[in-house]
């Protein structure tokens, strides 16, 4: 049960996958964004359809209605007028009227007693712009699903039994509209209506060209204006593709060549002209790669200074061994012996503060910080270094330099280490019996806490280099290996992981002897 919750715990801890997308390019991602966009205005040339239909359903009603007036005007006329006015009708309204009897035959042509109002156009007669216009109504039709339309034929003199819309409004007493493609796909709109009660017929036919040729407009816009966007959006998709990808570009190729530590060298780009994220990033990478360059250079050199460090204790033990079987004298024995011990316990030293010293960056990383009061920290540890001894001669006083609270956020045992140190250094450079002061205070929203000896003092271009690693600047009189050097470096480097500063300055009443002073934010409170 154990080992399918980790499993399922681990599932869902993994970064979703955004199906392919990933594995796209970010220059054609955001071209499809862009082109999907007006791929859907793109849609709306298939809703030219609906058009189409409103202005065939418009023309439908208009034929009706020409048809019914048409045949009650006939309908009071002699033949021989009937004839005159559909030749006049039908030149002047663009239709084509025929006038069929009681048995089924034509009785009248507007187009037999007056030149034709309208001529079907021969496809073969058009330039190619035509024929690519109606292939492209066809792809239309057909992406759509549009029913077919049926074609028209005109078949002269032919009688009432050629078409079916006149034998439907006889038999059921109406008018009957539909329409059919002329030969360059056109619509032809047919109504037919009966003429009394005799069995007579009124068929009526117009060529819409107009309705293709506006469909065809519409369209010819609407492809223009999302031609014309989808330009300009590729280009600037192209161009925002550049701004964005580019830089990245090249942030991943130094920051590949600084991984692979072949060109120390080797400049990230800051791109210092960008004031978006791409250049907050580019910063961030550059400052991170800084960062990581003078860690690697503090690793190489501190293991160079750990090999060197090692190296003298580690020589004297070798010499005092191989020499210690070449005497015979108990007394120079006892002396070799005395020197190996001294080297082991020095090495024993070395190997532990080292050891401690590499650890710290990682232990604070993950250290919560806790409010800590700083004068009953120090009180308390003054107290525990009294009861050990390890002041020797020098009394050590306290001073509280300011009323109120002096907590600071931290962790208890790495400052009580800082402590440690500083009073280490202080009690070894002091004089035999001089005071030691320890001063806690507040400036604003800090707390200060120094440690002042009566030493020599530290002269002002060794201020910085006491706190670099193996630098030690130890008294005359002090044993030889009994500091390893890492003190104060310990104690900066855990004070620069809770946001302060340590400094070494000059004592503030004027008398000689060194002061380290330490500055951390005060605790804010939660």
């Amino acid at each position: 049960m154990g080992s399918d919750r980790q499993r399922k715990r681990r599932k869902a801890s993994l970064p979703v996958r955004l199906g392919l997308s990933w594995r796209v390019s970010l220059t054609a991602r955001i071209l499809a964004v862009n082109v999907i966009a007006l791929a859907l205005l793109a849609g709306s040339l298939f809703y030219i359809d609906s058009y189409r239909r409103e202005l065939l359903d418009e023309r439908f009603r208009l034929a009706r209605s020409e048809a019914e007036v048409v045949a009650i005007t006939l309908g009071g006329e002699p033949a021989e007028r009937r004839r005159d006015l559909i030749a006049r009708i039908g030149s002047s309204q663009a239709l084509r009227l025929r006038l069929f009897g009681s048995d089924g035959t034509l009785e009248a042509d507007s187009f037999q007693l007056a030149p034709p109002s309208y001529t079907l156009i021969d496809p073969a007669t058009e330039p190619w712009l035509q024929d690519a216009a109606r292939a492209l109504d066809r792809g239309m039709d057909w992406m759509l699903g549009s029913p077919p339309v049926a074609d028209y034929h005109d078949a002269p003199g032919a009688s009432a039994s050629a078409w079916p819309e006149v034998a439907a409004a006889l038999s059921r007493g109406r008018t009957e509209v539909s329409h059919k493609a002329a030969p360059d796909r056109t619509p032809v709109i047919i109504a037919a209506t009966p003429l009394g009660n005799r069995g007579e017929a009124l068929l009526v036919t117009r060529n819409a060209r107009d309705i293709t040729e506006n469909v065809r407009m519409a369209r010819q816009t609407l492809a223009i204006i999302v031609g014309a966007a989808l330009t300009v959006s590729i280009l600037l998709s192209l161009f925002l593709a550049r701004t964005i990808v580019e830089p990245l570009r090249k942030l991943v190729r130094a920051a590949v060549r600084v991984r692979l530590g072949r060109d120390r060298s080797v400049v990230v780009p800051r791109l210092p002209d960008r004031r978006d994220e791409i250049g907050l990033l580019a910063r961030a990478i550059s400052d991170m790669s800084g960062a990581l360059r003078q860690r690697i250079d503090a690793v190489e050199s501190f293991a160079a200074d750990v090999a060197h460090e090692l190296k003298n204790p580690l020589t004297s033990l070798r010499s005092a061994l191989e020499n210690i079987e070449r005497v015979d004298d108990p007394a120079l024995r006892r002396q070799l012996i005395g020197i190996a011990k001294d080297d082991v316990r020095r090495i024993d030293f070395l190997v532990t503060e080292i050891a401690d010293a590499s650890r710290i960056d990682a232990q604070l990383s993950r250290t919560t910080f806790e409010p800590v009061d700083m004068l009953r920290l120090v009180r308390a540890l003054v107290t525990e270094r009294e009861q050990r001894g390890v002041n020797g001669t020098c009394p050590v006083r306290v001073i509280r330099e300011a009323d109120g609270d002096l907590f600071v956020a931290g962790d208890p045992p790495r400052l009580e280490r800082v402590l440690q140190n500083l009073l280490d250094n202080a009690v070894s450079f002091s004089p035999r019996d001089a005071p030691i002061e320890v001063a806690v205070g507040r400036s604003e929203s800090r707390v200060t806490l120094s440690v002042s000896d009566h030493g020599p003092g530290i002269p002002e271009p060794a201020r910085e280099k006491i706190f670099e690693r193996f630098h030690s600047l130890r008294p005359t009189s002090e044993e030889f290996g009994k500091h390893s050097g890492l003190g104060l470096a310990i104690a900066r480097t855990i004070v620069e992981a809770h946001y302060g500063k340590l400094q070494a300055t000059d004592r503030t009443d004027g008398m000689q002897g060194a002061r380290l002073l330490i500055s951390l934010p005060a605790w804010q409170g939660e």
